[in-house]
């Protein structure tokens, strides 16, 4: 077993406001992570359980965690293969189910790569590189649920 890594984050309820937690509608979501050295990050639950729609949900946090791990290794194996990446963005997508007693559990993320290089490269190198990305991503391991690859077609950078 290779070495253990440790992750700490505060998160500091924000919402309590004049009465707590009285009944559900009496609080509010907002609270703010801290991570040590690292800016704030303001969050909340997602509008559709009152939260407040201008900063983070645990649900959108979750969807970028495994839309950056798949990119940090995709930039890993590449740099490894000796190719070349200019440019990468994602449009990640998740889709989380909500059961009739309100518990629930996200269904699928799918992520949606767009990979610039700066010379012509196969799509199939590409292809077995965010196969690799993702068999090494640790978020994606840690998952219940597929985690889809859709990349779209490799785009060679432009000359300067």
């Amino acid at each position: 077993m290779g070495p253990l890594h440790t992750y700490q984050v505060n998160v500091d309820w924000t919402g309590a406001g004049e009465t707590g937690t009285e009944s559900y509608t009496s609080y509010g979501r907002d609270h703010i992570v801290t991570i040590e050295g690292k800016p704030d990050l303001p969050g909340s639950a997602d509008p559709a359980f009152r939260g407040d729609s201008t900063r983070y949900s645990p649900e959108e946090l979750f969807v970028a965690a495994l839309s950056q791990c798949h990119l940090l290794w995709f930039l890993h194996r590449a740099a490894v293969a000796g190719v070349v990446v200019t440019g990468y963005t994602d449009r990640a997508t998740g889709t989380m189910r909500v059961e009739t007693a309100g518990a629930g559990q996200f269904t699928e993320v799918t992520l949606h790569p767009r990979v610039t290089v700066a010379h012509d490269v196969g799509e199939e190198v590409i292809a077995d590189l965010h196969q690799q990305a993702h068999d090494h991503c640790f978020i994606a391991r840690s998952v219940n649920f597929p985690v889809r690859l859709v990349p779209a077609t490799t785009r060679i950078a432009e000359p300067a």
